[in-house]
């Protein structure tokens, strides 16, 4: 009874469960009298989906510099990065790290954040290029268009990563927060981790944990596909072949 519970609320957030959070559902479904399965569900062996625990350690640049050095020599952003690049890949870096967040996905989330910002890596509102007046007239969810690194829409998801990030009423309050490099970079993170910009006719939410490997290396074809997880297949071959050139920066950087 107890194991399709838990794999949809897995499937829901994109990764598996500490053995602590298992106590705690378990408890929760003694309550509720949820008979248990006649095989206990993962009380004592972490899923190696988990991003928040062994990984959590050891995430994060050995060597920034390396790290920059490579990426310029890419040319993604240019041969030259500008403050405001640096400002807005350290605000990436920063929220990946606290997430725990493992090679792959960080590299996915760099490669995204710089296409959805056309490169600035400053977070962006939706159709940045037309005028305030264009969004309230032709955006039905107006005033809560897209705004970040990847684009937030929808009052109900805007109220999502409020309470997501306890920002206690803060982001509602100025919806504009979103355009934070630190709060926009831990939207995405957050979001593409527990799979809030998309899912499919099922209902399973497009996470990173259902794209790419938790440990190590992507290759092209997983990076294309991840691209489910913001918008379909929309320039995936494109930020996949990105997405390779900054994991290259990251294992320089000795992510």
């Amino acid at each position: 009874m107890r194991k399709p519970i838990f794999d949809t609320i897995r499937a829901q957030r994109g990764r598996g469960f500490t053995a602590e959070e298992v106590k705690e559902i378990d408890a929760l479904l003694d309550r509720l009298g949820v008979e248990e399965d006649v095989a206990a569900v993962a009380r004592t062996v972490p899923d190696p989906v988990s991003t928040e625990t062994a990984e959590a350690a050891t995430a994060g640049l050995d060597n920034q510099q390396a790290f920059f050095d490579s990426l310029s020599e890419s040319g993604i952003m240019g041969r030259t990065l500008k403050p405001d690049q640096v400002r807005g890949l350290e605000a990436v870096l920063g929220a990946a790290k606290a997430a725990g967040w493992q090679l792959a996905f960080t590299a996915y989330a760099l490669a995204t954040s710089c296409h959805e910002t056309n490169y600035t890596m400053q977070p962006v509102r939706e159709a940045y290029w037309l005028s305030e007046n264009w969004r309230r007239t032709n955006l039905r969810y107006y005033p809560f268009y897209g705004r970040g690194y990847v684009q937030l829409t929808w009052k109900a998801n805007y109220e999502k990563a409020d309470r997501e990030l306890e920002l206690n009423g803060r982001l509602i309050a100025n919806l504009d927060l979103a355009l934070a490099p630190d709060i926009a970079a831990k939207i995405m993170v957050k979001g593409m981790q527990e799979g809030w910009f998309a899912g499919d006719k099922t209902g399973q939410r497009h996470t990173l944990a259902r794209y790419l490997p938790t440990s190590g290396e992507a290759n092209k074809a997983e990076f294309t596909s991840a691209r489910r997880i913001i918008n379909g297949t929309d320039k995936a071959g494109k930020i996949a072949d990105e997405a390779i050139k900054f994991q290259s920066a990251l294992q320089e950087g000795g992510w």
